[in-house]
């Protein structure tokens, strides 16, 4: 007897669903292969990366630092996704500054320091870091991409040099300086263990190797008015004053006269006429003349604090009259 009943396929044989849970497998597997294949690649670039930054040499940047929290951070940014680590000398800084810096970084050490002798903070610093070189950046410069592709080309590559000059430009009151002497190289990129900073005021940097020369820059934003201009060399002067006295001892009147009535003149033609700062129109100008004061007011503190060894009135010395007292 015929029934007009349906035998019901056995479950999970149903030929259209097998068909398309196979789809769906087929997919599930594509998608985990895909993922899988990404992952892989993913690793591998990153086994790259890191195998390239192990090959090249690594490089600390070392800053010197007292109450500058406003500046430094933007040192800090220029430095923090390239170099391998940041070393921070500080003043005892009764601002923030520590805070600051020690976000970017634990090798944060405070050295309380006269003002007076900047070789010895450099120098502290170098052998803090544990970098194979150091760039020595202040917190008021800022590393440009250029200068930081310049930098790892070099650490890459390799080198025979042991220490490179590198442009700084130089921001005056609104604007980078191209003339008039202050588009000049700095000497503060070197491999540790080859150099090592001496003198008071302006520290040099002494190299025990060949110095190759990068052309990239490095920013510099000194001051943002004349006033903190004069302000600030206004202390400068003082540190110069002592230098010249503890290098130098009591130098000859006349060699002192120099400085004060003739070579401000001379310093101002160097640099306005000489080094084309008139073609950094009136910036170059006033930078002529203020940087021609910078000299006259170093002499003149330095003439000032040698009065009581030459046992002369400050008028009868000015006045070019000869001392009878013998040094």
């Amino acid at each position: 007897m015929k029934s007009d009943a349906v035998i019901p396929a056995k479950a999970g044989i149903n030929p259209d669903r097998h068909s398309e849970s196979s789809r769906m497998t087929g997919r599930r597997i594509s998608k985990t292969r895909s993922f899988a294949t990404s992952f892989l690649r993913m690793t591998d670039d990153s086994r790259v990366r890191g195998n390239d930054k192990q090959k090249r040499e690594t490089v600390a940047a070392v800053i010197m630092t007292k109450n500058c929290a406003q500046l430094v951070q933007g040192t800090l940014e220029s430095v923090k996704d390239w170099v391998d680590e940041i070393v921070v000398i500080d003043g005892f800084s009764s601002d923030n500054t520590v805070e600051v810096c020690r976000r970017y970084t634990d090798k944060v050490f405070q050295n309380r320091w006269d003002g007076y002798r900047f070789c010895t903070e450099r120098n502290l610093g170098t052998r803090k870091a544990a970098s194979d070189w150091c760039l020595h950046i202040d917190p008021d410069e800022r590393a440009t991409p250029e200068f930081r592709d310049a930098v790892l080309k070099i650490l890459k590559q390799g080198t025979s040099y042991d220490a490179f000059e590198f442009r700084k430009k130089n921001y005056f009151l609104g604007r980078f300086m191209r003339h008039g002497g202050w588009y000049h190289t700095s000497l503060h990129f070197f491999r540790c263990g080859q150099a090592v900073y001496e003198g008071v005021i302006h520290e040099n940097l002494k190299v025990n190797g060949p110095i190759g020369r990068i052309e990239a820059a490095i920013e510099h934003f000194p001051f943002t008015s004349i006033r903190q201009f004069v302000a600030r060399h206004n202390g400068y002067s003082k540190r110069e004053a002592l230098e010249q006295r503890e290098t130098k001892g009591i130098l000859p009147e006349k060699e002192v006269l120099f400085n004060l009535k003739k070579k401000p003149l001379k310093r101002f033609v160097k640099f306005y006429i000489r080094k084309r700062g008139f073609l950094d129109g009136m910036h170059g100008f006033v930078f002529s003349v203020l940087f021609a004061w910078v000299h006259f007011i170093n002499w003149a503190k330095y003439w000032e604090l040698t009065q009581e060894d030459r046992h002369l009135e400050p008028d009868i010395f000015l006045s070019g009259e000869r001392s009878h007292h013998t040094t």
